[in-house]
């Protein structure tokens, strides 16, 4: 996957604002992340990143919570930490996700981000600064690539 060079959202979650509910109707163009900020599916854009804080997702044990963050258009989602259902639940259906346990404290609006999830690596355009993550294996670099498990066992069982 080809490196993305986007600005964050000004959100910084954590475990006490990381619980979501979402109305299933309006899912991904009204109520996305609307308990933490009203504006975030308004104001959302194809391609930008999220920047979240510790044990993210929690509280969020169905598809539906990365569902609705990757209809909303973004490209990835940053973290110090991902409650493991959420984790499993977004390379599941595709979501980019990298952990790292000190980026999102010293990332601020505006700043500019390069994310190379083949490679495990998160870049602070802005500061100059680089950091490494734990990158995926190749298969789960190849789910997520294909768009979630549904599209990649399709791919593998030649049904698409």
């Amino acid at each position: 996957m080809e490196s993305n060079i986007q600005k964050p959202l000004d959100i910084n979650f954590n475990s006490d604002n990381s619980v979501f509910e979402f109305n299933y109707e309006f899912l991904h163009e009204t109520k996305c992340i609307e308990d933490i900020d009203k504006t975030f599916a308004k104001e959302v854009q194809k391609g930008d990143i999220m920047v979240a804080g510790e044990n993210f997702g929690c509280g969020s044990s169905r598809e539906h919570a990365p569902i609705a963050i990757k209809a909303s258009g973004i490209s990835v989602i940053l973290a110090k930490t991902f409650a493991r259902i959420f984790f499993r639940n977004s390379i599941n259906i595709g979501l980019p996700i990298l952990e790292h346990p000190t980026f999102s404290d010293e990332c601020s609006k505006g700043d500019e981000i390069e994310v190379n999830l083949e490679a495990g690596t998160i870049k602070n355009i802005t500061t100059g600064k680089e950091y490494t993550c734990n990158k995926f294996p190749a298969e789960i670099q190849n789910l997520i690539n294909e768009g979630g498990l549904v599209n990649y066992t399709a791919k593998k069982l030649g049904v698409r």
